[in-house]
């Protein structure tokens, strides 16, 4: 996945409508682009034309239109722009071209709004991360064919380093997961394991936090998250839940289940047979070694510089995730109402 940069395409000033059936030679092919090949099986072609609005005969007539309508309203985004890159944003906006272009945007945005996290991203730079167990990803997909991110917050220590790079090891990990034709069809879920979260360690997670990974996740990067399984949440739980809440959209909040220490609920959500034991699965022993040597055996993938994603003040766009940012005031008046809920849980 690395991200190559190619000339923008042609005339700017084009109208972009609904594709119609047509010749697939009237697609302007840039310079030097690779030729995208889809590698799905028929019967995720057949999933993507029912759940995405994906039509095969209309996916390249689809890529050329959002990359021109890059090219005419956000010229200096900096965007890579082959099919493959530009396809993934289709899919995660079921081939809206407005609103996929809105997260392409977004996606930039996050990107060049947060140094401490996109800086120097790369899977070596968190290797420590990586070998806590942090985040992993189980070696079983579900039975709807996908991946399983485990979070495990008790493994990060405060005193090792700072949350952020907890917050780099998940994003890495999503942007290796994103690079499968499979993923971007049928989404992800997540198994966050709060065993053992101190009040002290749930303080680290105020509302500046709360509300970039929030806004990353649902506005700012091409995954489609389709359930979150919460396990071994502490009474502090509710609290943290009571921050997080009111940024979920509705269709999201629906997708978070908690199942505080009965397996036979989560079991419900996610077979035994794709889950360690350590979860009353049968999958044997949760293994994150072979996560962390894939991911970090992918460092090229992430020699991407976002240098030049830098704000300017020459009309690109401002981060829209953030408009409106929270002041220091209200950082500090949040703060302390979620410390009053954790108190109030113990």
């Amino acid at each position: 996945m690395r991200f190559s940069h190619y000339p923008m395409s042609g005339n700017a000033d084009d109208t972009i409508t609904s594709p119609s059936v047509g010749s697939l030679s009237e697609i302007e092919v840039l310079p030097d682009q690779p030729k995208y090949v889809c590698s799905l099986s028929a019967e995720l072609v057949a999933k993507a034309r029912e759940q995405l609005q994906e039509k095969p005969e209309w996916r390249l007539r689809d890529v050329q239109a959002l990359r021109d309508m890059v090219c005419k309203d956000y010229p200096n985004l900096g965007t890579c722009l082959d099919d493959a890159f530009l396809l993934k944003f289709l899919r995660a906006r079921k081939f809206d071209y407005d609103r996929a272009l809105q997260l392409l945007v977004n996606y930039h945005c996050c990107r060049r709004s947060w140094p401490e996290v996109f800086t120097n991203l790369k899977p070596s730079a968190i290797k420590p991360v990586l070998e806590s167990g942090f985040v992993t990803v189980l070696s079983h997909l579900d039975t709807e064919g996908r991946h399983v991110v485990c979070i495990r917050p008790d493994r990060w220590t405060p005193s090792n380093y700072p949350i952020t790079e907890n917050i780099r090891a998940i994003y890495l990990t999503l942007e290796k997961l994103i690079q499968s034709e499979e993923t971007q069809v049928n989404g992800i879920v997540i198994l966050a394991d709060y065993k053992g979260v101190s009040l002290s360690k749930a303080s680290h997670f105020g509302p500046f936090i709360t509300k970039k990974v929030i806004g990353i996740l649902q506005d700012g990067f091409p995954i489609r998250i389709k359930a979150v399984n919460i396990v071994n949440e502490p009474r502090i739980f509710k609290g943290i839940f009571a921050v997080i809440r009111p940024f979920l959209k509705e269709k999201i909040a629906k997708r978070f289940f908690l199942h505080g220490s009965d397996l036979s609920s989560l079991h419900r959500n996610l077979p035994p047979w794709i889950l360690p034991e350590e979860y009353g699965g049968t999958a044997g022993k949760l293994d994150i070694s072979s996560w962390n040597e894939l991911l970090l055996a992918s460092e090229d993938d992430f020699l991407y510089d976002v240098s030049h994603l830098a704000p300017s003040n020459d009309g690109s766009p401002h981060d829209p995730l953030t408009s409106g940012e929270i002041d220091e005031k209200q950082c500090d008046d949040s703060l302390r109402s979620l410390k009053t809920q954790l108190y109030s849980c113990y």
